[in-house]
């Protein structure tokens, strides 16, 4: 069992590193000559639309229709695996920004795209110095036009169940004047939870549900309307979580 776990992992793997180190550079040498990097963003939805289909996801998205068609927003969305974002990559639209952790600004290819890009590095553990900084970098690609995704558990669930959410994000979103658009993903965890080596050998199914925009709260001081605004978040996320799991189970 352990010997053909290690071969999943391999022939997954390596076209995986293969083709990020393809794709990365288009961004790299192509991207920077072109208005707004278009070349950087085609190869990131490339690169996570084939990825995703290497790895036999079959993604069902939901709720497209409710994505602001301009300007800044807050994509919010809870985090289950390391391939969340090859499924999120490849049916979110707009030209985000990732909150992404440093560590992967430090990978050859895929941490240059992410830096020439403009996403954003995140300083886990870092204090409360580190978190104003990324706060302060969260408004900056709001206040350039661009939405962002954010995970804001802040890292991946261990047992399959939503986190309580990290502040962050909403303080982002308040000082930046956008919007948060909840995103709800199930089925990532059952295929690679945290320590998996590979997502194994059989097709899986990823739904990804995108609800209406929350609007931002206009009453009361910053800390009550992060709170707010963080309660509203969880809730919306939560409940479409539990309807995509409910999905899952009828299917079943």
């Amino acid at each position: 069992m352990i010997v053909q776990d290690i071969w999943t992992a391999v022939r997954q793997w390596v076209p995986f590193v293969v083709r990020t180190v393809g794709y990365g550079m288009v961004s790299c040498f192509v991207g920077p000559f072109q208005k707004d990097h278009a070349a950087s963003l085609w190869a990131m939805r490339r690169w996570c639309v084939t990825s995703a289909a290497s790895l036999d996801i079959r993604i069902e998205v939901s709720g497209v229709e409710n994505v602001p068609a301009s300007g800044a927003f807050v994509y919010c969305s809870n985090h289950q695996s390391l391939v969340d974002i090859l499924v999120l990559g490849s049916v979110l639209p707009g030209d985000y920004k990732w909150a992404a952790k440093r560590a992967l600004m430090k990978i050859p290819f895929l941490g240059w795209h992410l830096r020439l890009a403009g996403h954003v590095p995140v300083d886990r553990g870092g204090g409360s110095q580190a978190a104003e900084a990324a706060i302060d970098r969260f408004v900056a690609v709001l206040e350039d036009g661009k939405p962002l995704l954010i995970f804001p558990e802040g890292t991946r669930t261990l047992d399959g169940r939503m986190k309580a959410f990290k502040p962050g994000a909403f303080r982002a979103a308040l000082r930046g004047k956008s919007p948060i658009v909840p995103v709800a993903l199930d089925g990532t965890f059952d295929m690679m939870s945290k320590g998996d080596v590979s997502t194994g050998e059989r097709e899986k199914i990823v739904r990804v549900r995108i609800g209406a925009p929350i609007s931002l709260p206009s009453e009361g001081e910053e800390m009550t309307r992060v709170a707010s605004l963080l309660e509203q978040t969880h809730g919306a996320i939560g409940r479409m979580f539990e309807g995509l799991r409910a999905t899952a189970r009828r299917d079943a």
